[in-house]
């Protein structure tokens, strides 16, 4: 796919991109980004990186997988970072890919002093990250006039797979009307009740959005104090978010990619 109207830059030898490939939607890749696919000689990429992203990918690439994910056997962070700069001084074109955005729950920045301290040359390719990416596929607006003037994003877990302890959860719960917890499957139960104990009322309304913007998209109407068995009866995946706020009272009105996707699955032979 050639851009002739678009002047990029270079993807120059032996430098590396770090990049997001946004929550899943093809669609939603970056010029830049596809620039990269299409330009790398070495795709690292992580597990949440959408199938049909890396069928992008330039076909003379050499692919090598990074993931982790939790619970399972994954790769380590310092080697991965290795990995890049080994890369890189071999005089690769070296394409980090992940998945939403690299410096938002992405250890981007991780990778970029690790780049840095060793004088290899990087550029920083934001995408779109699931928190947005995801509520604007659900039809929750991330603020909305009247509703909410702040948003929070908020990890599920910290390295250790507890909740994070730097968290101040009571001045959290007042200071931001909606909250959107990545990777809050695990500690779902302890993250609902240390909301509730925080101030939040154990009915407020609540969604849980499972691999956002992909056409395996599964969106769950819950409330803070049912929300561990609505994940449990709503068959809710990792990769998924935890949204909690206001304007979660305008899904039903603005869910336009669920439309869609119902639709699609009645429009299917049987």
């Amino acid at each position: 796919m050639s851009m002739p109207s678009l002047t990029l830059p270079p993807f120059e030898a032996g430098s590396v991109w770090l990049v997001g490939a946004g929550p899943g939607d093809p669609g939603l890749l970056t010029l830049l980004a596809l620039h990269a696919l299409q330009s790398a000689d070495v795709v690292v990429y992580d597990a949440l990186v959408d199938e049909r992203i890396l069928k992008l990918v330039n076909p003379k690439a050499d692919l090598e997988y990074a993931g982790k994910r939790g619970g399972r056997p994954s790769a380590k962070q310092p080697d991965i970072s290795k990995r890049l700069v080994a890369h890189a001084q071999a005089g690769k074109r070296v394409l980090r890919l992940k998945g939403g955005d690299p410096f938002v729950f992405g250890r981007g920045g991780e990778e970029a002093l690790v780049l840095a301290g060793a004088g290899v040359p990087f550029r920083l390719v934001p995408g779109i990250t699931a928190a947005i990416g995801g509520l604007a596929y659900a039809g929750v607006p991330a603020t909305h006039r009247g509703m909410n003037s702040a948003v929070t994003f908020l990890t599920g877990h910290a390295d250790d797979g507890d909740l994070p302890r730097d968290v101040d959860w009571e001045g959290l719960v007042k200071g931001s009307p909606l909250l959107i917890v990545y990777m809050p499957i695990g500690n779902l139960e302890g993250l609902s009740r240390r909301l509730i104990q925080a101030g939040r009322k154990a009915d407020e309304p609540a969604l849980l959005i499972s691999r956002a913007t992909t056409p395996d998209q599964n969106v769950v109407e819950t409330t803070l104090k049912t929300c561990v068995a609505d994940a449990r009866t709503g068959d809710i995946q990792p990769p998924a978010l935890f949204v909690v706020g206001p304007s979660i009272a305008l899904h039903a009105d603005l869910d336009w990619y669920g439309a869609i996707l119902k639709r699609a699955t009645k429009e299917k032979p049987s």
